[in-house]
């Protein structure tokens, strides 16, 4: 096979596998195993190994640990050191002091079924301890539970295993070496990583950020790209030379990066490169599965699945019980951390290569690997019923906290209910107190409703889309709903239980811009404020007040375009990136102009005899330009002439059917 061909056979299982597992809501990392698997030589036989192909996909690793550098900082460990270096670091110890010796008790019970060596046992033990950050960030995020409890801790424990990688990518090649040479392999490259990194690190931050300003101050974005490639396989070149792995150096120049004003572009400008390239080491990890291994081996498959799943499961529940949480918040950062992570691959082909675990087995740890991701959005969907099932004290935590909600509010009526307390609604909060307005808001942040409540404002803490929170803080008896949350998603789930539970309450919605006005208003939203034509009535009413402009004009035009639904600010014209870029373009409105010709049908009308069609297709006529240049408010008594320039706002079908009725001519 040509090295075109090659290429090809990638990309097109690349993207298949991508879409296939999308479509059902699975990470594309587990595509990319599945498609690895499925073109390799032990099923379809359409590739086999292949050298370049192998160093290529290094690479992946290498701008992975670049990028987790990159996200590094010393400011948010610092903020999170409780449960980075508490929960953590005993997670991660735990899990592999446990695992060991349970390892050396397979191999003392059945010497013939279990013959690893105890470094083999060691390598798997540190495989076993990481988790998938992917997988898990990226479901928390979707269901909004990032600032909860067990979110935070859950975060904090994947940061320590991110940080736990670095020495275990010293530690696991100096385990390959002889069992007489491997002490002094172990100090050596230690102490290499130690003085490479005091070097680079003391050093490294002021050279770095006057090289990236020198390189910025081009504004070249074909250098400054190329330069990032060159810092991190430079510097994943020199640990290498120095006899560490290529990914030690590309977490440093990340950690060195991380620092500099420049570290929010390098993301961006990396993330393709990223990608791509970890994409193609997860299927070359794909293609060493060995499914006939795997299913004459169903057994210990199987066993390896379970066992270390529900093994790591009780260990993080300990752990996080013991160091303070309650029983369920402990068992749900159990939940959560169970699965096998993108760095145990990593880790587990490292052991390969150093001859630490045998073939048959890294096929059977890998198989169980990958179906523990894929069971892992399965196991966080249902986490809330394992909780409430296998933990007692939960259901009387969720009773106490809705009673502890519905006695603070019970007494409230006509009272305001916020959901969300963050930047916009403590102000909101000042404004409804200063007209003695009672109101409760609810919010999922601990820190911020401690802090809230020491202030003295009544703030609940809980899940505004649950329909018992709602019920708790007496939406029902509420005057009106404020919803200053700006994910849009979440305020259609809300406004959904809303609509259950007090349908006849008005609901007010905050979002960032006009997209989804009318389909909030659909939703149930009696008025929807976007951040953005606000902010540009704002702007316009503080202009005309500069340029003299009475007040009372400036007020008037704004409570205009407010009784109007904004309907006059929620075009612009878009720029052709916006249209091709937006999914939802088609959608959104936007302004238009038509120049008209004189044997176009509308000329020698008045805007009133062409209103009818402009309603009938839900276009507005903002404004009109005449030949002369002029620029007039549209008035129904104005006849239109050749030369007129019309400007319209609307959608982009309903627009083109305007242009195609006004540009036929008069005897069509």
């Amino acid at each position: 096979m040509s090295s075109l061909e090659l290429v090809l056979v990638y990309l097109l299982a690349a993207v298949l596998g991508v879409v296939v597992f999308r479509s059902i809501k699975l990470p594309p990392m587990l595509g990319y195993l599945a498609v690895g698997a499925v073109i390799g030589p032990h099923m379809l036989g359409m590739v086999h190994s292949n050298k370049r192909i192998d160093h290529l996909a290094e690479f992946g690793v290498v701008l992975l640990m670049f990028v987790i550098g990159l996200e590094f900082s010393l400011s948010k460990l610092r903020a999170m050191k409780r449960h980075v270096f508490g929960l953590g670091a005993v997670q991660v110890g735990a899990t592999m002091l446990l695992s060991m010796l349970i390892m050396f008790a397979l191999r003392w019970l059945m010497p013939s079924l279990w013959k690893l060596s105890w470094q083999g046992s060691l390598a798997l033990a540190a495989v076993l301890a990481m988790s998938s950050t992917a997988i898990v960030v990226k479901m928390m995020a979707e269901r909004l539970e990032l600032d909860t409890e067990y979110g935070k801790r859950v975060l904090g424990v994947l940061l320590f295993q991110d940080l736990a990688v670095v020495p275990l990518l010293i530690l696991i090649p100096a385990l390959g070496a002889r069992d007489e040479d491997m002490g002094m392999e172990l100090l050596i490259a230690m102490g290499k990583a130690v003085v490479l990194i005091a070097v680079l690190l003391y050093g490294g931050q002021r050279i770095m950020r006057r090289w990236l300003f020198i390189v910025a101050r081009r504004k070249s974005n074909e250098l400054f790209m190329l330069n990032l490639l060159l810092i991190a396989l430079g510097l994943a070149w020199l640990t290498e030379q120095a006899g560490l792995s290529l990914a030690l150096g590309a977490f440093i120049a990340g950690m060195l990066i991380s620092e500099t004003p420049y570290k929010y572009q390098v993301e961006s400008d990396i993330r393709p490169f990223h990608d791509l390239l970890l994409g193609l080491f997860f299927i070359t990890i794909g293609m060493m599965l060995d499914w006939h291994q795997i299913v004459r081996h169903w057994q210990w498959v199987l066993f390896l699945v379970t066992v270390p799943v529900l093994f790591k499961l009780v260990v993080v529940w300990v752990s996080a019980y013991v160091l303070g949480a309650s029983n369920g918040v402990a068992l749900r950062t159990g939940l959560y951390l169970a699965q096998a992570g993108e760095f145990g691959f990593v880790l587990l082909n490292l052991a390969l290569h150093s001859g630490l675990v045998p073939t048959p087995l890294f096929n059977a740890v890998l198989a169980s690997m990958v179906l523990s991701m894929i069971a892992t959005p399965f196991i966080i969907m249902y986490s809330n019923r394992i909780v409430l099932r296998l933990v007692n004290s939960e259901w009387m935590h969720e009773s106490l906290k809705m009673t502890t909600m519905a006695r603070q509010s019970m007494d409230r009526r006509g009272h305001v209910v916020i959901c969300g307390y963050g930047r916009t609604a403590t102000a909101l909060g000042q404004l409804l107190d200063q007209e003695s307005i009672p109101h409760v808001a609810i919010d999922l942040d601990p820190e911020r409703v401690r802090q809230a409540n020491n202030q003295g404002d009544s703030v609940l803490y809980g899940d505004a889309t649950r329909p018992n929170t709602l019920q708790a803080a007496g939406v029902s008896r509420a005057s009106a709903i404020v919803i200053t949350m700006g994910d849009t998603a979440t305020t259609f789930h809300l406004l959904d239980q809303l609509r259950a539970q007090a349908p006849s309450v008005p609901v007010i919605v905050r979002t960032h811009d006009d997209r989804q006005l009318d389909d909030l208003r659909e939703a149930g939203a009696t008025e929807v404020v976007p951040e953005a034509l606000e902010g540009t009535l704002m702007l316009a009413s503080h202009t005309l007040a500069l340029m003299g402009v009475p007040v009372r004009r400036v007020l008037r035009a704004v409570q205009n375009q407010r009784g109007q639904r904004y309907r006059l600010l929620r075009g612009y014209f878009r720029n052709a990136e916006e249209l091709m870029n937006d999914e939802d373009a088609e959608n959104l409105e936007r302004l238009s102009t038509l120049v008209l010709d004189p044997a176009s049908c509308a000329v020698g009308q008045t805007f009133a005899q062409i209103q009818p069609t402009l309603a009938a297709q839900s276009v507005t006529l903002v404004s009109l330009r005449r030949a002369s240049g002029s620029s007039l408010v549209p008035r129904s008594e104005m006849v239109l002439a050749p030369g007129d320039t019309l400007v319209m706002s609307g959608r982009q079908q309903e627009l083109q059917t305007v242009v195609a009725m006004f540009s036929r001519p008069t005897d069509h």
